[in-house]
Formats: structure tokens, sequence, C-alpha cells
């Protein structure tokens, strides 16, 4: 099998949709996501998506099937919420490492059937490492302004169960996404070096920061290239954006790390804007349409969706992007 670095230089690769959009087409009722294990558990547990890797594994894996079917190269694991921190919200930081490991594990299992019956289009899964619901830079409290909610090290130490629980589950790469504050990122990115550096291992990692809102900048304040430079220290696979954005106001900032980095360049936006209900309406021939420019202008390696998006979105982008060859990049691990 392939590795990623190779088929990055050969073609350009496709990760998956929205997990979120898809869970909510089940249905699932607070029973559903207690299954029986947490029948009796004291806390509502509705919208611990996370949870359902437990709960409902057959619908994960389904999910992972279905993207993979589409045409996606990466899936990432359903683990967007894995940490302690997050965790808490729900009164389970102690389930983080079984959540994350088997996650990953589903995710891998689905990769493995799929690229046992497609030899020739190896499939990945990627770590899904989400921002938590904290950040390290500002404070919650507009009183108090030097006030923080979370230090640096409360996220290291998350973040590290975190990342050896995906890569005991067997993930191929680590995906950093949704970064609105660099400095939760960098305590992410230190957990991982550490996990590297005491395993004697090299495991790939993505990184991809969120545009909030017309300004370019991310929450925490930083223009693309900001973001860039204070994270350029460690080696990636690859760095892009995500989220709060459709595929054609990701545009700009997507030309400037591709004209200021030679790694590889991510992108997987929303299927648009959401509408005055919170809901997605753009179609996949939209959305493909409007990544045609990413593509046409060289500006990405890997893309794929974010909110919104589903296994039709992926399977527009999977076909669009077979007509174009891939973005010069230096690969590096």
């Amino acid at each position: 099998m392939k590795r990623i670095e190779e088929l990055l230089e050969e073609r350009i690769l496709v990760l998956d949709g929205a997990m979120g959009t898809m869970l909510q087409q089940y249905k699932f009722t607070e029973t559903d996501f207690r299954g029986v294990r947490f029948k009796d558990w004291p806390h509502p547990l509705q919208g611990n998506n996370d949870l359902l890797s437990l709960t409902q594994p057959q619908a994960i894996a389904e999910i992972h099937q279905k993207y993979f079917e589409a045409g996606a190269d990466i899936v990432e694991t359903n683990t967007f919420s894995g940490t302690s921190i997050a965790m808490a919200d729900y009164h389970m930081e102690d389930l983080v490492y079984e959540l994350n490991f088997e996650s990953a594990r589903i995710a891998k299992e689905v990769a493995v059937k799929c690229t046992a019956r497609e030899p020739q289009k190896p499939r990945f899964v990627a770590g899904s490492i989400g921002p938590t619901n904290k950040t390290a830079s500002m404070s919650p409290d507009v009183n108090d302004p030097g006030f923080r909610a979370v230090s640096f090290e409360d996220l290291r130490l998350a973040y590290r169960e975190q990342v050896e629980a995906l890569l005991d589950g067997g993930v191929d790469l680590l995906l950093v996404e949704t970064v609105f504050d660099t400095l939760n990122a960098k305590a992410a990115l230190f957990a991982i070096e550490e996990v590297k550096e005491e395993r004697g291992i090299s495991v790939p990692i993505m990184i991809s920061g969120t545009i909030t809102d017309a300004s370019g900048r991310t929450l925490s304040g930083q223009t693309a290239e900001s973001f860039l430079i204070s994270v350029s220290h460690i080696p990636f696979l690859s760095v892009g954006f995500n989220c709060a954005l459709g595929a054609s106001q990701l545009v700009p900032h997507l030309e400037i790390l591709s004209a200021k980095t030679p790694l590889a360049v991510s992108a997987h936006p929303n299927a648009g804007l959401p509408n005055a209900f919170g809901e997605y309406d753009q179609s996949p021939e939209e959305m493909a349409f409007q990544i045609n420019e990413y593509l046409e202008k060289s500006l990405v390696n890997i893309v794929g969706g974010c909110c919104g998006t589903t296994p039709a979105h992926i399977k527009a982008i999977a076909k669009l992007v077979q007509e174009f060859a891939p973005r010069k990049c230096l690969i590096s691990v």
C-alpha cells in the first residue's frame, strides 16, 4: 500500500464530509444515545456524537463506508469532541480513552476492508482532534479580560490522552482541525510531538484552521498568514482551512496559504453559508462548481467537506478532482 505522502505527489486527495450532518439523518433520541450501557447515566447525553461510537457503532461504520464509497481517500474519526475538556459537559471525562480508541478502530476496520476491495485506491484514517469548547487565548468573561477558563497545561494533558488513544486505535494520520485559537492548537501539537518522541514513531500531521468571519481572521485574531507562521515550526503533511465559510469565501485565504507554504494545502469548507434556520442548502453540484476554482488555480492538495456536506457532495468533489493535476508541494513528515 502506497504511503499517503506518495499519493499526494500523484493526485489530489479527497477528505470525507460532515459526520454530524450524517448523524442527524438517523434522528437518534436520548435513548439511542444512551444505549444499554448508559441507560441510567445521571446526565443528559443527547448531542454527544462521540459517544455514538460506543452506543451506535454500526451507524458510525456505515457513515465511514458511505464516504469511502463516494470516493474519499481519507475519513476522519468520530472524535471531534474527544477530550476530557469537551467531555466534561457530559461528565464523561473517564471515557475519553475508550471513545477515541473505539472511534479509531471502527474507522480503521472500514478502511482496511475498502482497501482490500480496491488495492489501487488505499484508504486512510485521520484522527480528528477538535479545538475543545474553551480557549486559552481569550477570557470568556468580558468583565475579567485576564481570566482564562483553561490553561496550556490542561490542554496538553487532554490532547495527549486523545492522541495516544487514536494512535492505539490505528489511525494513519492526525488532523488538528477547526483551529479558532492557535494556542489551543499549539497545545495539541506539543502533545503530539511528545507522544511521537516517546514512542519513537513518525505520524503525518494535518492542521486546519478556521476563518470565522469576513474579516479574514481566526477567532483569536490571526490572519491566514500569521496562522501559518505561528505553526510552521512543526513538520506537517498539510496545512489548510475548514468550517465557518463556504467554498467560494475560502478562496482568498487559500491563495495566501498556497503562495506562502511549500507544504500540501487542504480545504474542507461548509456546504455554503447557513440559512436563517442554521441549515445548509448548497447542493453537491453547486459546491463542486465553487471548488473548481481551487483546482483551476492549483490551490489545494487535499479537499473535502465540513458542515452540511454529505456523501453526495464528496462524490461530486471526487469526480471533479480527477480532471486536475496535483498542486506541487514539498511533503514534510
